[in-house]
């Protein structure tokens, strides 16, 4: 074999042996980060249907969201949010990807992808693209309830084809352990 198509196959097997690995799919959970995830997308749930009493069990008492001026406890958050959970104007959606318990088992954290469509025809951009990340409590009844929620990383998504694709970035059901 010539010596230039050794190197060729050398630097060929060195690429692919280079080329980064497959993104990894979400982390197994256990069963009660799985109770979280299950409540979390029951509150995208509660946007999604314009269901504004569920959408306020889903919320803390002392819960703080940010997004612009702070939204502080559960009657500010209820009234700041009512027009998107009326689906008037703006619409929010987002999914859970990833839930994490930590030392304290009443505590959590979950994460994953949220889009906004604005239909107006004002609109600079009609879809924004970001990831949400809330954190819940665990109540002495055993529900969990968000306490702390905020958007970031949020950039307008060039069509409706690119949210589809990162939607189903998110798992469908819980991945348990």
């Amino acid at each position: 074999m010539p010596v230039s198509r050794v190197i060729l196959l050398l630097l060929l097997s060195t690429a692919v042996l280079a080329a980064p690995p497959p993104a990894p799919g979400p982390a197994p959970m256990s069963a009660e980060e799985c109770a979280v995830w299950a409540r979390e997308l029951s509150f995208a749930q509660s946007v999604e249907h314009h269901d504004a009493m569920a959408f306020a069990e889903h919320v803390h008492p002392g819960a703080v969201f940010l997004g612009g001026a702070p939204l502080r406890g559960r009657e500010a958050v209820v009234k700041g949010w009512a027009e998107i959970v009326a689906g008037s104007g703006t619409r929010l959606h987002w999914h859970p990807r990833e839930v994490a318990i930590g030392g304290d088992p009443r505590l959590a954290v979950s994460r994953g992808p949220y889009w906004v469509e604005d239909p107006s025809p004002q609109a600079k951009h009609r879809y924004l693209l970001g990831t949400f990340t809330s954190f819940w409590v665990k109540g002495d009844d055993g529900v969990w309830r968000v306490m702390f929620d905020a958007g970031s990383g949020v950039r307008p998504a060039a069509d409706k084809a690119e949210v589809d694709r990162v939607m189903a970035s998110a798992p469908d059901t819980c991945p348990r352990a």
